[in-house]
């Protein structure tokens, strides 16, 4: 269990992260989400204890995080993460020998799947070859908190095929609390079961994405009709064009009244609207 008490975290002037309560209880595959700034980095390095919070408290299973209590059931790492410069296969067998949870096997089968050379130096690799190997030791490592900041960075549309499934074969085979920060919504929307938004370093939205599918929506249709439509709902964004508007709804789905058109919204779309992207 992930627990935080109104947790700041300043930089100098500025507040990257400010009065955040958030619980995260259950296992599942969590997508993070927020704007550039947002917080999201700053989020995972609190809860690895990579760094102090200014204010407010962290705990993970139970127990303070902080810089001196690091806590070993988390795994945190960044796409751009670097490793000692070893062969792959020697990078494995020393995570293997430093946690007694780490799969070797899985690792070892995960490098063949995705064509990764074992026997090939870490700085050789491609960027996106290191984002997938760093990936890997993650997941191998069975943590029961996987933190995993832009993982895709680098990868082609195959490779991001690939990621999404090594989530799934992993979470399925190991179910924990996996959160994962990405740019590529539409994508990660496949393979997450729930959503955790932050925004100016304030937490905006924790749900299922079921919730989304059942209540995030578009009405379109000319500006009086779509007006009187949206009356008593949560609107979270408009666009007009000439006498036509579309307005993004996250409340109770309605029954469309006639020459109005209703649409599921994408998370992206749904992401967009609720941060302020189309006010």
């Amino acid at each position: 269990m992930i627990e935080l008490h109104n947790v700041t975290k300043r930089y100098g002037g500025t507040t990257a992260i400010r009065q955040m309560s958030l619980t995260v209880s259950e296992p599942g595959i969590y997508c993070l989400l927020g704007k550039n700034g947002a917080g999201k980095t700053t989020l995972m390095k609190l809860l690895a204890g990579f760094i102090d919070s200014s204010e407010g408290m962290i705990a993970v299973n139970g127990a303070t995080v902080s810089r001196r209590r690091m806590p070993s059931s988390v795994h945190f790492i960044e796409s751009t993460a670097v490793q000692f410069n070893m062969k792959l296969k020697d990078l494995l067998a020393t995570a293997s020998e430093l946690s007694a949870d780490f799969d070797r096997d899985f690792a070892m089968e995960m490098v063949a799947r995705f064509g990764l050379d074992a026997d090939r130096r870490f700085k050789h690799l491609s960027l996106g070859m290191k984002a997938m190997f760093n990936t890997i030791l993650a997941l191998a490592s069975n943590s029961k908190v996987i933190l995993l900041d832009e993982p895709t960075l680098g990868f082609d549309a195959i490779m991001r095929k690939q990621f999404n499934d090594l989530l799934l074969e992993s979470y399925a085979a190991h179910p924990r609390i996996i959160i994962v920060s990405t740019h590529l919504i539409d994508e990660i929307e496949r393979v997450a079961q729930k959503l955790i938004i932050i925004n100016d370093g304030e937490l905006l939205l924790q749900t299922d994405l079921d919730d989304i599918d059942e209540h995030a929506y578009s009405l379109s249709g000319s500006v009086k009709a779509v007006g009187r439509a949206i009356v008593g709902l949560k609107c979270i964004g408009t666009t007009t064009m000439g006498s036509v508007m579309a307005a993004y709804v996250y409340d109770e789905r309605i029954e469309p009244p006639e020459g109005v058109t209703l649409e599921r919204l994408s998370l992206e779309d749904f992401f967009i609207n609720i941060v302020g992207g189309n006010k």
